[in-house]
């Protein structure tokens, strides 16, 4: 059964939407999940883009996901990758990193198209100040089964594994669902939400709402399932016994690191992104992403 429903806060940016379900002022994460996004779909302007300039996080990782479009991501590490769908981007802040994501100059002669999943996972006690790094995965497990499709992104599920680097036991996926699809959602998992990104589905014949995240009983294996269609995300993974501070693009469990994190990122000691040095995202007084707890 369904233990929680969480709202989106949707973000309207001009040309699309955002659709913000965690942090929340009822949950703060689910598993390692800290931050989910869901943006689009929207076909942008001839000629404009998505233009994120460079942005500081520590102790996290970022986890960029698309059903639709492309993004150029650049960070501190001197890293350049464009993500297109099919390809997970996983960016570990640790310590702390800087990151820009901008529209390709090649999607933009078109009108880009954005549509797609922007989650952060907090990284675990003992793990927040590692080294940065960022990875790309492109070959994903696949599993299909009563007229659903599933990519794995992170972790085990459904006999499969994603090579995707677990920071915590986190479980993480795309499924696409046939009209008339169902696919089991197993119980292993600590916690577990999943969130309809598109068309429409059901979860153990209760119906879900349209980017409203889920949150799933623990220990209880339920059915995903679909009479029309539908596209939904499932998310979660270990349960996190200390509690995590949220302050715009910062995680940490430490009231004290995010307030130093500010303070460096006022002061210029962040390093820069090469290729892309020439702005930056300045530290906002009140923060678009709210601050829990």
């Amino acid at each position: 059964m369904i233990e929680a429903t969480i709202a989106p806060v949707t973000h309207d940016l001009g040309q699309f939407e955002v659709n913000r379900v965690l942090p929340s002022k009822g949950r703060t994460m689910v598993g390692p999940f800290i931050f989910v996004d869901e943006f689009g779909p929207a076909t942008l302007d001839v000629g404009t883009g998505m233009d994120v300039r460079p942005h500081p996080h520590i102790n996290l990782a970022t986890v960029t996901w698309l059903f639709e479009g492309a993004i150029d991501h650049r960070d501190s590490l001197g890293t350049f990758a464009t993500i297109r769908p099919g390809q997970v981007n996983l960016m570990t802040a640790g310590r702390g990193i800087v990151h820009s994501e901008r529209s390709p100059e090649t999607e933009r002669v078109g009108g880009p198209k954005l549509y797609g999943m922007q989650t952060w996972l907090a990284l675990p006690d003992g793990q927040e100040e590692i080294d940065p790094a960022f990875e790309a995965q492109k070959d994903l497990p696949h599993v299909s089964d009563g007229g659903a499709h599933a990519t794995v992104i992170m972790g085990e599920l459904w006999g499969a594994k994603a090579a995707t680097t677990q920071h915590a036991a986190t479980i993480y996926a795309e499924i696409v669902l046939d009209a008339g699809g169902a696919l089991p959602i197993d119980a292993d998992a600590d916690e577990r939400a999943v969130m309809l990104v598109g068309g429409e589905a059901s979860i153990d014949g209760q119906a879900l709402t349209l980017n409203h995240l889920a949150v799933l009983q623990p220990g209880k294996a339920m059915r995903l399932s679909s009479e029309r269609g539908g596209r939904v995300m499932l998310m979660g993974g270990e349960a996190f016994a200390t509690k995590r501070h949220v302050f715009w693009n910062f995680v940490s469990s430490s009231r004290d690191r995010i307030q130093q994190a500010k303070e460096d990122w006022r002061g210029g000691n962040f390093p820069l992104v090469p290729g892309d040095s020439e702005e930056r995202i300045p530290l906002p007084e009140v923060p678009k992403t709210v601050s829990y707890p």
